[in-house]
């Protein structure tokens, strides 16, 4: 695997890592350079507007964490290396276990991504936010679900 493809799928993967962590901070600042579209939006959201949602929607445990595993999956990914953007279509998983229920998926959906190369570093530069498919119990998961 290419190194090109290596760190954009690092970017997916750590992506999941600081939402299940609970480190929303840290997840919103992989888009710093990024347009966010989210579902009942007509404009983008950037880093600060996509965390302050995060922050109002997500319901964070004592643990300090969402109770989550997001997987990613079946990446395609279209390098243009004369551009030095790339593309990316993945799916995605949402399993929790909040207290005192079974694990479950609670979501099923997909990511389209858009990453540019800068300075050699892979960065998002857009992200589709709002292709939930499937949707499962979400009021362990979302306040005001």
């Amino acid at each position: 695997m290419s190194n090109d493809l290596i760190a954009i799928t690092n970017l997916l993967y750590r992506y999941a890592e600081t939402m299940d962590s609970g480190d929303l901070q840290g997840a919103a600042a992989l888009f710093r350079h990024a347009r966010i579209k989210v579902p009942g939006c007509d404009t983008y959201l950037d880093e600060a507007g996509i965390l302050r949602i995060w922050q109002q929607r997500l319901i964070i445990y004592p643990c300090g964490t969402p109770r989550t595993r997001h997987i990613i999956s079946n990446p395609i990914i279209d390098i243009d290396d004369a551009s030095a953007r790339a593309t990316v279509r993945s799916y995605y998983t949402v399993l929790q276990a909040p207290p005192g229920h079974p694990l479950q998926p609670i979501a099923a959906g997909r990511y389209h991504d858009e990453f540019e190369r800068i300075d050699q570093q892979w960065r998002f530069s857009f992200r589709d936010y709002s292709l939930l498919d499937l949707a499962g119990d979400l009021g362990h998961h979302l306040n005001g679900r």
